[in-house]
């Protein structure tokens, strides 16, 4: 792909929406055979696994990628040899680094997912100006909120976990690097602080469209009812987790604005955006959404799948193609009275738990992002699974990166959780190391990082 400016990009999303049906098909089918030729030329890990597939072939005849063998053979996946999981590492060490382009070029990512793998993904300056355009144009599921949100000087604060190279942190933090006027328009408060602090920042900066996952979006409730709390945003963006019905109403009836959401992900940028039926329609001019049993077989229309198969088609760094996350859909095709002609999906969510606490016979309740974000600050955890249990009682299950002892990564963990959890003003956690490893649920087989009991 040649190298795109934001402007560009925003043409290109534009041109194909007022495509016909045949031609947007065949613009979908070049960039499959573009990126696939090019993964096909530029990265070992594709030449093995696609070295019995013929040229042009059809989307059904490439294997499936799991994160867990992609992230396994990092330095042959990846399409520029001057990438390497060994620099990589040392350039996630830096925290000073979030939001810093690794070789003056790429924009590094970090995620977990709901499989507790990790991710690291690359993202150059093409790759990025598309997922910016995307989400520019196509957020806004009513055209009145995006008047307002203009009107109101287009201010912009986000609840995110920072201290990562979470893409919410580090997209804003790239921005405001690049064009340091921009904190006047664009902010980010941590999710990592109390919630007085978080309330202060909000109440600073009055901003016209509030964004986070619904389960920090959650806290601020009754901080709005109470007064301690004094925003008035045009419009409400969560994302990450799924947005219950309840909650949503809940945040429009609170802060008196329209709530929605979006289907995002590390890999692919904004999979689909939220129209006013409340349906997730595919960007599938960039991605292209396979809903799959168990088995990778299709599944059809109207049936929900075991999870899905993502093919991006943009990010020729490192190709995400038939890449496998467990999100379940049900995808349509069938016209949207919204009148968006994008095919459109119904998701499960996914949300871990709110953490509760107990002070002083008061309930505290804590977001679990922020506590996801504390525990990946220790880079000798590989995987982990906290379960918060009645009596300020924690059990933190560890799986630890090979070459280090389990007790001491407990003790470092142990360390960090009572003085993150001593800032909310709880000083009396009983934390424990786990015998049991992390797990799946038994029935849904779905995986929580924060489990309250």
């Amino acid at each position: 792909m040649q190298k795109t400016g934001i402007l560009k990009a925003m043409l290109t999303c534009l041109a194909y929406q007022k495509m016909t049906a045949p031609n947007k098909a065949r613009i979908r089918e070049e960039r499959l055979q573009e990126i696939v030729a090019f993964a096909r030329r530029r990265s070992r890990f594709f030449q093995t696994i696609y070295e019995k597939t013929g040229d042009n072939p059809r989307l059904v005849d490439l294997p499936p990628t799991n994160k867990a063998d992609l992230m396994r053979h990092f330095d042959e996946w990846v399409t520029d040899p001057a990438i390497t999981q060994a620099e990589i590492d040392e350039f996630l060490k830096d925290d000073d680094n979030i939001g810093r382009r690794f070789k003056g070029e790429y924009l590094v990512f970090t995620t977990s997912g709901s499989t507790g793998n990790p991710l690291v993904t690359v993202c150059n300056k093409t790759a990025k100006n598309i997922m910016d355009s995307v989400s520019a144009l196509r957020v806004f599921a009513r055209k009145q909120d995006f008047r307002a949100f203009l009107k109101k000087k287009r201010k912009t604060i986000g609840v995110f976990a920072t201290g990562g190279f979470y893409l919410g942190n580090s997209s804003i933090r790239a921005r405001l690097l690049s064009k340091p006027r921009k904190k006047e328009q664009i902010a980010i408060t941590s999710a990592l602080y109390p919630l007085s602090k978080i309330v202060g920042d909000l109440n600073a900066f009055q901003p016209a469209m509030l964004g986070g996952y619904p389960t920090i979006l959650e806290l601020l409730i009754d901080e709005q009812k109470s007064g301690r709390l004094h925003i008035d945003p045009v419009v409400i963006l969560t994302g990450g987790e799924h947005l219950s019905e309840e909650l949503r109403q809940n945040l429009a009836d609170t802060f008196a604005c329209y709530v929605q959401t979006s289907y995002s992900c590390t890999e692919g940028g904004t999979i689909a955006c939220e129209c006013t039926e409340r349906h997730f329609h595919v960007n599938e001019d960039w991605v292209i959404i396979e809903p799959v049993d168990a088995d990778n077989q299709p599944v059809p229309d109207g049936v929900q799948s075991d999870k899905i198969l993502l093919t991006n088609l943009f990010n020729y760094t490192q190709p995400f193609l038939r890449y496998e996350i467990t999100d379940r859909v049900v995808m349509h095709h069938e016209p949207c009275p919204c009148g968006n002609p994008f095919p459109w999906l119904t998701l499960e969510g996914r949300t871990d738990d709110i953490v509760i606490l107990q002070k002083e016979g008061k309930t505290i309740k804590i977001a679990p992002l922020a506590i996801y974000a504390t525990l990946k600050q220790i880079h000798e955890i590989q995987r982990f699974q906290v379960v918060v249990q009645s009596g300020n009682r924690i059990d933190l299950r560890l799986i630890v990166v090979a070459g280090h002892e389990k007790k001491e990564v407990f003790d470092t963990a142990r360390i960090a959780l009572t003085s993150f959890f001593g800032l909310h003003g709880v000083t009396d956690t009983v934390i424990s190391l786990s015998t049991e490893e992390p797990k799946p649920h038994p029935k849904s087989g779905k995986f929580k990082l924060i489990i309250n009991e």
